[in-house]
């Protein structure tokens, strides 16, 4: 294997939808090129399955109690990635070195140092015949890190390649909003947390109103009318009750039971006006703690794309900021994180660190991942 290795990064995120997968080429330092990024939805049955399981799952204790549920459906999501991968590697002129396995993520509790991805690196190692990198939280978390943000090492790569002026800050709106405030290209200098809610509960509340899984663009939050009372007084809630020590949040730290009573739309525009409250007012005081003077930010992750929600986002705080995408740098929002955890493999193999004290809270830079061969 030279310095340079092809590694398929596969990601299902919270929203539990599917699975994005990326191939990419690096030598997990200076450099990367991605050969392919692809979508796979789940079956209804593991979409479905994956609900229920979090709603029953909101401390450590639920774990042991539904492991048998738990141990299904972690097959389930397995075979799945196998078919993935077998998809992506078949009839490529390239072979694959490595593959990142995030797995999916059913109980995530920074403050127990617990962090449960469903994924069974062992199984798929033996599928794919391919060295398999999984279980990329639990040496963070052993080094009193978070276990997450984890993708800020591969957001200063992207703006190391693709010359983009610093200091900058990469706000991604995933299930959960995180931000990467970069102000030089120092790893050890790098900033990241997570910040609140992104999609989750906007895809929550369509979900509880049997609307699909997520509001394509903001388009049922675009035709409501915000509750204003409901609005404050859970805004006022959220600033109260929320651990401001907290770097790294699941989607269990937040709901939406404040929204009882609201129609579809009305419930969708009062949901979102908050989720976009919150990420506003994280990011100005965020940056302003950082006392790094950043006027861009570049947008990734699925939320990019709920254009109400990025109108109220700018509403709050766009006269501080100018906003563009990743993708107005040629690098595909959809798959920031696929190929994260692609070059997070590649990292973890040359045993670089992909953890760092601003970032999860880790003592050290760390490394992480358990590097599987079962075949």
């Amino acid at each position: 294997m030279s310095n340079s290795i092809n590694s398929l990064g596969l990601m299902s995120g919270t929203s539990g939808d599917g699975v994005d997968a990326s191939i990419i080429n690096s030598d997990g330092k200076g450099q990367f090129k991605v050969l392919i990024n692809k979508y796979f939805q789940y079956t209804d049955d593991i979409s479905k399955y994956i609900y229920k399981l979090k709603r029953n799952i909101n401390k450590v204790e639920d774990i042991k109690k539904h492991a048998s549920e738990i141990n299904d459906l972690e097959r389930k999501i397995t075979l799945f990635h196998s078919n993935v991968v077998s998809n992506c590697t078949t009839n490529n002129n390239f072979e694959i070195d490595l593959i990142g396995f995030h797995g999916q993520t059913i109980l995530h509790s920074p403050k127990d140092k617990y962090s449960k991805q469903l994924g069974d690196g062992k199984l798929l190692s033996q599928l794919s015949k391919k060295k398999v990198i999984y279980n990329f939280r639990q040496n963070d978390l052993a080094e009193g890190g978070e276990g997450a943000p984890l993708s800020p090492i591969f957001h200063q790569l992207i703006v190391k390649e693709k010359k983009i002026d610093l200091p900058i800050c990469i706000l991604n709106i995933g299930g959960i909003s995180n931000l990467t405030l970069i102000g030089d290209l120092k790893e050890e200098n790098l900033i990241s947390k997570d910040i609140g809610p992104g999609n989750c509960l906007i895809d929550e509340w369509m979900r509880r109103n049997k609307k699909g899984n997520y509001d394509k663009n903001g388009e049922t939050a675009s035709i409501g009318k915000t509750n204003e009372l409901i609005l404050n007084q859970a805004l006022e809630d959220f600033e109260n009750f929320t651990d401001k020590n907290i770097n790294s949040f699941d989607v269990n730290d937040f709901e939406i039971n404040f929204l009882r009573g609201l129609d579809l739309e009305d419930g969708a525009s009062t949901i979102t006006e908050f989720t976009s409250n919150i990420i506003a007012s994280k990011l100005l005081s965020e940056i302003s703690k950082s006392n790094l003077k950043i006027s861009k930010i570049i947008l990734c992750g699925g939320g990019r794309k709920n254009e109400t929600l990025i109108d109220k986002i700018k509403k709050n705080c766009g006269k501080y900021f100018k906003f563009e995408t990743t993708d107005d740098y040629g690098v595909d929002g959809d798959f920031v994180e696929s190929q994260a955890f692609a070059f997070l493999a590649i990292r973890s193999f040359f045993k670089l660190p992909i953890s760092f004290p601003n970032t999860t809270g880790c003592k050290l830079p760390s490394t992480g991942g358990v590097l599987v061969k079962n075949f």
